[in-house]
């Protein structure tokens, strides 16, 4: 991906006079494109590891796997919240792992985290990059140096039974990868986060992602069977079977520990033929009370979609679920929900049927399948807006919760709330819009999208805010994550959502897998 932007630079998004012209009444957009700083021209601190202890690396994955140039450095610099892009755009020094290292195997592994408990290296593992809560900021946290372990080598389709319908993965495959290597066999893994065009298998695994196909195919820790993890005193492989009643499951600790207790290097996944046919179908609402009411009922009788979601007012005001015609005229008023549905055309056409009749008895208006496959097509194109919206001197940032039906009138107004009002105090009107994104049958995910003018230090500016969101989900009783992770971000509301023992219990662990603490510091664990 570009070192300061989401993705391919071939793919990016200019913003369209609709848009410019929505944003400008909207919250007041001062329009002022500010150009990219050159990759040269980034002063990255000096790089702290000794001589010494980059020959030691240098011979543990061999010398062309263990680079320390500029442009090497940048590109793992970080993720890609809008804390990480906007401090790109600082002319000022900027961190960056001191060296970056790429192992070929779990022996390299082990050998590097070794190397790094002995002399004191902090180590980030490294995937495709994507993390938005600052999973993979180079925190140093009084240690001599800090390297970044890339598992791009990582890269296979290890094995695959195609009777029990499992695959392993090495944690280096990305999702565009998986989904080609596995359709030579005939078999699909169904895992379509925003991120997947670059996300891999391990960090799936390592922050509990959750796809647009979650209603179908459940989310990633759903999928999988077994996990391959080395520590720094040892390797772990976990789940030998579909069901265990051996204990505590200890994938569970691993499953979401986003590199601060191992360096997951194989993921076991429950693997399923590529669908026969797909079927498309969007719906309107009159209200988002009553659109979600539907999504309930849907979700508590199990008719089995593969998507299901619902936009609120705002959101399909602008047209932001099917990115192909933001600002323009409006495909329907009230909310927009977009359904799909895959398997055999049988299975697939009753479960489209008797979710359609759920709709429509909640209030739906079918709209076709067109506003359906429009979503569809645009689904991954979200972050290159963003983009764009950062340099004309926009804010533009996601965060999402999730919590019980009950509970998501109020938590949805009471974060709506808080960004308007943070925002506000800065000097700028927000435009907050807000979709159900994942369901099951106790409650829903709620994925927001802020948008306001930029004023004064940018990076301050939306730090209240999403302390003042953050605020607002735990006081109303959602999780501080569904499926973006802690990393750094999250990391001061951990407490509130495990409590003081759940803490000691995530720092015993911690201290027994990882003694020196090396393993991505300054995330996740309070």
């Amino acid at each position: 991906m570009k070192w300061n932007a989401w993705g391919d630079p071939a793919a990016a998004t200019p913003l369209s006079d609709g848009i410019r012209a929505l944003l400008t009444q909207a919250v007041g957009l001062e329009d002022h494109d500010r150009p990219d700083l050159d990759p040269d021209q980034v002063n990255l601190r000096p790089s702290a590891l000794s001589r010494a202890d980059v020959d030691a690396l240098a011979a543990i994955v061999g010398a062309e796997y263990c680079r320390t140039a500029h442009r090497d450095r940048l590109l793992h610099a970080g993720g890609k919240s809008i804390f990480d892009l906007l401090r790109r755009k600082d002319t000022g020094v900027q961190d960056a792992p001191d060296a970056i290292l790429l192992p070929g195997d779990e022996d390299a592994v082990a050998a590097i985290l070794r190397h790094c408990s002995k002399h004191r290296i902090a180590v980030v593992p490294f995937g495709g990059g994507t993390s938005v809560v600052g999973g993979l900021d180079p925190t140093r946290d009084g240690f001599a140096a800090v390297v970044s372990l890339d598992l791009r080598r990582f890269d296979r389709l290890i094995w695959i039974d195609e009777v029990s319908g499992q695959a392993v993965f090495g944690a280096g495959v990305t999702g565009p990868d998986a989904e080609r290597l596995l359709g030579g066999h005939g078999f699909s893994l169904g895992h379509f986060p925003q991120s997947f065009e670059y996300a891999t298998m391990g960090g799936y695994a390592a922050t509990r992602s959750s796809g647009q196909d979650s209603a179908g195919y459940g989310r990633f820790d759903d999928m999988v069977r077994g996990l391959r993890v080395v520590t720094p005193v040892g390797t772990m492989d976990l789940g030998h079977a579909p069901r265990s009643a051996a204990g505590p499951d200890l994938r569970q600790l691993l499953l979401g520990s986003e590199g601060t207790l191992g360096v997951i290097t194989q993921v076991r996944l429950r693997v399923h033929r590529k669908p026969e046919v797909v079927r498309h179908e969007a719906w309107s609402f009159p209200d988002f009370a009553s659109g979600t009411a539907a999504l309930r009922a849907v979700a508590q009788t199990g008719t089995g979609p593969t998507v299901i979601r619902l936009s609120d007012e705002a959101e399909t005001g602008v047209n932001l679920a099917t990115t192909e015609s933001i600002g323009e005229s409006q495909i329907t008023g009230g909310c927009l929900a977009i359904t799909v549905f895959e398997g055999t055309a049988e299975h697939a056409g009753s479960r489209h049927a008797e979710t359609s009749a759920l709709l429509a008895a909640g209030g739906g208006t079918s709209l076709g399948e067109a506003p359906a496959q429009a979503w569809e097509r645009g689904r991954f194109a979200a972050p290159y807006l963003r983009d764009s919206l950062l340099a004309a001197g926009a804010l533009c940032e996601t965060l999402e919760t999730a919590t019980d039906w009950s509970n998501i009138p109020a938590l949805k107004g009471a974060v709506t709330q808080a960004l308007t009002d943070t925002l506000a105090a800065t000097g700028t009107p927000a435009l907050v819009m807000c979709h159900i994104s994942h369901v099951y049958a106790c409650g829903a995910s709620l994925y927001f999208t802020v948008v306001a003018g930029q004023r004064g230090d940018a990076i301050e500016q939306w730090r209240a805010a999403k302390k003042a969101a953050s605020d607002a989900i735990v006081a109303t009783g959602g999780t501080i994550t569904h499926h973006h992770g802690v990393g750094a971000d999250h990391r001061p509301w951990m407490r509130d959502e495990v409590g003081d023992l759940g803490v000691r219990v995530l720092r015993a662990v911690k201290a027994t897998l990882d003694p020196a603490g090396i393993l991505n510091p300054g995330k996740l664990i309070p």
